[in-house]
């Protein structure tokens, strides 16, 4: 199967690992030092202290035609505009399939916008890292959900039937459910460890910032609607858990100076509460604190 990943990030250089095992792949990255990076050293990856290294063909993002039958779409979710907006330019065949990996609900109205046969979207559970630009460290091994916004998810099976047990997928009937799941679980997890500068697992271990998580879950479900708020917090203290040792994706943009997914993630929170005339003292606060200090 010929696959095509977008974007050179922790996710996307995680998906290229895996699926470079038994499929025809190709990266297209923005980044030109990178690129050739991966052109001249190949794509290195760590699971569990065990280091591996494979070529992985490399081009530059303009280069996408749209001739592979899955495109992945792995950039961050602030990228998603822009990114979509040239693909419909440069996709003349108006054909193929495409899976976006975003956090956040967003990335849907953009996505309900190429013309294309199949539109998947993901929630991605696995803990990446990349060290270095060729190099992507598996810190937490999960689960990709996978669910169709258009289409059937019949050519995905292709890919699940292939997949490393490290790397397994899982097929959800509802996307928007899976997304919120997902959501929640970046709304609680993510802001607090940046904003704390913490490890997900302290979250749990210290007792006073386990009253933040418990109080900003209580705000976010609520907002949210979550019919099973017990079932879902059992949910999300398990991700904490699994990921204890892990920095959050938000911690580590802080750390490093980049922009966040904060709009996509706790914005929308804040957006929702606005529509149904609904306090979040506590996600403003976080939203209000991880916006400045971007």
């Amino acid at each position: 199967m010929k696959i095509a990943i977008i974007g050179g990030g922790a996710i996307g250089l995680l998906f290229a690992h895996y699926l470079n095992e038994n499929h025809e792949l190709r990266v297209y990255i923005r980044n030109s030092t990178q690129l050739q990076k991966l052109r001249k050293k190949g794509l290195t990856t760590e699971r569990k202290g065990i280091r591996s290294n494979a070529p992985v063909k490399a081009f530059h993002f303009k280069e996408w035609k749209g001739e592979e039958d899955l495109t992945i779409i792995a950039v961050k979710q602030y990228s998603i505009p822009e990114v979509v907006k040239d693909l419909m330019e440069m996709n003349t065949c108006k054909c193929g399939s495409f899976l976006f990996l975003q956090n956040g609900m967003g990335h849907l109205k953009w996505a309900e916008m190429l013309e294309a046969e199949n539109i998947y979207v993901g929630s991605v559970e696995h803990g990446a890292l990349k060290s270095e630009p060729d190099t992507v460290l598996h810190t937490g091994i999960g689960v990709t959900k996978v669910a169709a916004l258009k289409g059937d998810v019949e050519l995905l099976s292709k890919i699940s039937d292939s997949a490393s047990c490290y790397f397994p997928f899982k097929f959800a009937e509802n996307h928007i459910e899976m997304l919120i799941e997902k959501l929640i679980v970046n709304c609680v997890i993510n802001p607090l460890t940046a904003v704390l500068r913490v490890r997900n697992g302290e979250l749990l271990a210290n007792k006073y910032y386990y009253q933040l998580f418990l109080r900003l879950f209580d705000e976010v479900s609520g907002i949210l609607g979550i019919p099973d708020k017990a079932g879902t917090l059992t949910h999300v203290k398990s991700v904490c858990e699994e990921t204890g040792m892990n920095r959050s994706s938000m911690l580590k943009d802080i750390e490093e100076g980049r922009e966040t997914e904060i709009d996509a993630i706790l914005g929308y929170i804040l957006e929702e509460a606005e529509k149904k005339k609904m306090s979040a003292p506590y996600s403003e606060s976080l939203y209000c604190q991880i916006k400045g200090r971007e």
